[in-house]
């Protein structure tokens, strides 16, 4: 098993870290707040370690769990400390009135992560279309990828598989504004039609 980190201290942190500490990974938790850092690596008990946010994470990969607005800034934080990881971005560029993404025209959250990461890093979209509480329960969901880099892609599959979900490729890192349209019809879909938050978008492969 090996150690994988995490940017954040958040609801979708937690369920990612829950997993990924069930699988018998060991979980590097990263936060601007040290306390909310700590907190979270008590819940997971011995599966887990804190790191200092800014310096180099000890997992070779590591998962973005901020806000999207502050994503961009959080690399900028790291900068180089993230030379060669491979960086899964979990955000929804969401608008807050839920009426659209708030990314430029034709590009995505991942896609604009990208720009802000190190060259030797490679952005993988994933997560994205999961509900943390959903996530948190167990059981095997369909967890759609996005990226540029085939080696990444592999490694991301890898993980995702180890936490007993079901990776599904749907292309290159341009696909993410497509993921991220998802997410997006994901929330409309939970608030209306569906009545519940407890959904998950499964793909039957005949």
């Amino acid at each position: 098993m090996s150690t994988i980190s995490i940017i954040g201290s958040g609801g979708m942190a937690t369920a990612i870290a829950g997993r990924i500490a069930k699988a018998g990974h060991t979980v590097e938790v990263v936060s601007r707040d040290p306390a909310k850092a700590q907190a979270l690596a008590d819940k997971l008990a011995s599966a887990a370690i804190t790191g200092t946010y800014g310096a180099t994470p000890a997992g070779d990969i590591v998962i973005l769990a901020v806000p999207y607005p502050s994503a961009v800034a959080v690399l900028a934080d790291f900068g180089k400390a993230l030379d060669g990881k491979v960086i899964i971005d979990i955000t929804n560029p969401v608008a807050p009135d839920l009426s659209g993404l708030v990314t430029p025209h034709g590009s995505s959250g991942a896609q604009e992560i990208a720009k802000g990461a190190p060259a030797s890093a490679h952005v993988v979209k994933a997560f994205n279309t999961l509900f943390g509480h959903v996530l948190a329960k167990g059981g095997r969901l369909d967890a759609f990828i996005a990226a540029d880099d085939a080696h990444a892609k592999a490694r991301v599959s890898t993980f995702l598989e180890s936490l007993g979900l079901r990776p599904l490729d749907v292309g290159g890192l341009q696909m993410a504004q497509t993921l991220e349209a998802l997410g997006l019809m994901m929330i409309g879909l939970a608030k209306n039609s569906a009545g519940s938050w407890d959904i998950a978008m499964k793909v039957d492969i005949g």
